[in-house]
């Protein structure tokens, strides 16, 4: 089941499955395509701001990034599977 970044539980690992694109400004997408978001990119949910609205910080790779929530409302995530035990 597709997720967007926003909705992603904290702490779950997931890949970056789509990316709309028309959702946000040329800036905004510049700035994801020089942070590295793209399809098949590794994503995880660190900390949301208590207050709603506010930024969701994010790891990609070995950064950690923030962003607004519209941006990360365009970012589709597939959850990954948990590891066989």
């Amino acid at each position: 089941m597709p997720h967007d970044l926003v909705s992603l539980p904290r702490h779950q690992s997931a890949t970056v499955a789509t990316i709309d694109w028309a959702r946000l400004a040329p800036p905004e997408a510049k700035r994801l395509r020089e942070l590295g978001f793209d399809a098949g990119v590794a994503v995880e949910v660190l900390h949301r701001a208590s207050i709603g609205g506010g930024p969701i910080a994010c790891r990609i790779g070995r950064m950690t990034v923030a962003l607004r929530r519209a941006v990360a409302g365009a970012v589709q995530v597939a959850v990954d599977p948990l590891p066989a035990e």
